[in-house]
């Protein structure tokens, strides 16, 4: 059964009609072509879902879209700098190789936006508990943290 919803996706407000056992990271990626949002487990252990939802990070694959009614969802295509270009957080991967696959990135950047939106430093094993439902398989996580701590860490 399809139900319609209004929520407010990257800054801009939608209305979509969505099937009641749709999740979220399905609507996204196939109803609005955000595919930042990839799916892999499926059952909200991997992370590479992982978008905000009223400043919060989600895994998204286990939301429903219904849920996300009158809510305020970021992708990493919605996050923008003070200058209009890359955030503190997007640059801290780039300037310490964060990224190889990339397959898991988005969700780590929407994990570590959510961390840096708390206004607190983090030590380097507070942050490596923060990020334990993210798998990354290419990086070994280090120049994940390094990133993290360059914009969260103590």
């Amino acid at each position: 059964m399809l139900h319609v919803i209004k929520l407010t996706v990257n800054g801009r407000e939608r209305e979509l009609a969505v099937d009641e056992r749709q999740s979220l990271a399905e609507m996204l990626r196939e109803g609005l072509n955000l595919t930042s949002v990839k799916v892999g487990c499926e059952v909200g252990e991997c992370g590479a879902c992982t978008v905000l939802i009223d400043g919060k990070a989600v895994n998204s694959c286990t939301y429903l879209a219904l849920w996300a009614e009158g809510k305020s969802i970021v992708t990493v295509e919605g996050l923008r700098g003070t200058d209009g270009g890359l955030t503190a957080v997007q640059q801290a991967f780039i300037d310490e190789a964060a990224v190889q696959c990339g397959f898991c990135t988005p969700g780590l950047i929407i994990t570590a936006t959510a961390l840096a939106g708390t206004g607190r430093k983090y030590s380097r094993e507070e942050l490596r508990r923060l990020i334990a439902g993210h798998l990354c398989r290419c990086t070994g996580y280090e120049n994940i943290l390094n990133a993290l701590e360059k914009v969260v860490g103590k």
